[in-house]
C-alpha cells in the first residue's frame, strides 16, 4: 500500500513539474493566480487519490458479507459491486474486466460478493439474474448491469464496452463519448435498455443506507 501511494505521489509530482513549466512560459499579470490555482487543484487531486487507495480503491476485491458492503458504501462515493456465484462462467468473465477497470478508475471502489451469502441485499435490490453489477453513487443504487444483454449479448465483449456501460451511470470518470458505445469499429448499434425496463425495476435509486 505504501509503495502504491509513493508511486501515485511521484506521478503527480512529475505532472505538477510539467504543468509549472508550461505556466512559466506564460506572460501577464494573471500568471501567478493561474499558477497557484492549478497547483492547489493538483495537490487536492493527489491527496484525494491517496485517500482512495487507503480505502481500498485501485483493486478488485471480494468482501465477506453484507455488513462490509454497507461500510464500504459509507466510505466510497462511487461503487461497483459484482453479485456472483462460483458456478457461473460468466461471472469469471466479469471478474477479468473488473480487475482492469479497478486499476484504471481509482476514483471508484470495485468489489464482488457471493450472492448466496447476501440474501438481504439481493432481495432488497431485486437481483434475480447472475451475474449482476450494482452501480452505486452516494449510498444509492444508480443502475444495474444485468448479465451481458447490454454489452452486445456476447461473452467476448471488450473491457472498453463494459467501461462505457458503467460510465453511463456516472460512477466512474469517463473521457469518451458517453452517447456512443465503443463497438470496436462495427456499425451495428447496441440496444440500451432503460432503467425501468430492467426486470420491471422502478426503484433504481434505492437507498442503501444501513
Amino acid at each position: 500500500m505504501e509503495k502504491a501511494i509513493q508511486q501515485i505521489a511521484q506521478t503527480m509530482e512529475r505532472q505538477l513539474d510539467f504543468e509549472l513549466e508550461k505556466l512559466d512560459a506564460l506572460d501577464g499579470g494573471d500568471l501567478e493566480a493561474i499558477r497557484q490555482q492549478r497547483l492547489n487543484e493538483m495537490k487536492q487531486r493527489a491527496k484525494q487519490k491517496q485517500e482512495w487507495l487507503v480505502n481500498g480503491h485501485g483493486e478488485y476485491t471480494e468482501i465477506d458479507g453484507e455488513k462490509e458492503f454497507f461500510t464500504i458504501c459509507n466510505k466510497s462515493e462511487n461503487l461497483v459491486c459484482h453479485f456472483y456465484r462460483h458456478d457461473s462462467p460468466r461471472c469469471r468473465i466479469f471478474d477479468m474486466h473488473l480487475k482492469i477497470l479497478a486499476k484504471k478508475h481509482v476514483e471508484t471502489r470495485f468489489i464482488k460478493m457471493d450472492a448466496e451469502k447476501a440474501p438481504f441485499l439481493t432481495g432488497r435490490l431485486k437481483i434475480r439474474v447472475i451475474p449482476t453489477l450494482a452501480l452505486v453513487k452516494a449510498n444509492k443504487t444508480k443502475d444495474f448491469v444485468v448479465g451481458f444483454t447490454e454489452l452486445g449479448n456476447r461473452d467476448d465483449f471488450s473491457t472498453d464496452m463494459l467501461e462505457w456501460r458503467i460510465a453511463r451511470s456516472e460512477v466512474i470518470e469517463y473521457s469518451g463519448d458517453i452517447l456512443t458505445p465503443p463497438t470496436e469499429g462495427k456499425k451495428k448499434s447496441v440496444h440500451i435498455q432503460s432503467k425501468k425496463a430492467i426486470r420491471g425495476r422502478t426503484d433504481s435509486d434505492s437507498d442503501l443506507s444501513d
